[in-house]
């Protein structure tokens, strides 16, 4: 009978760290291709129920949820004013 391959799972960020406090080089887990995520914080924001009606529309049109459309609107908006302002500099 052919032999199989197995994929070894990659272990958890946990256990990494265990084993580099243990001593162990850890170093083959990493492989500088990948992005450094930043941690998520939550945070509250009040809107008028014209403003959530809105929002909910445009979620539908974009099929999307309502999170998703206000994370992609507040980077737009974010740019646009850093581009606003890289502008003002320059002149």
């Amino acid at each position: 009978m052919k032999p199989t391959l197995r994929s070894r799972k990659a272990p958890s960020a946990d256990s990494i760290a265990k084993m580099a406090d243990r001593g162990q080089d850890v170093s083959r887990f990493f492989t500088n291709r990948g992005k450094m995520m930043q941690p998520i914080q939550r945070v509250n924001v009040d809107f008028t129920a014209s403003v959530l009606q809105e929002l909910d529309q445009a979620a539908a049109e974009l099929n999307v949820s309502r999170q998703a459309v206000i994370k992609v609107f507040v980077r737009q908006a974010l740019d646009q004013h850093h581009l606003a302002q890289r502008a003002r500099k320059a002149s």
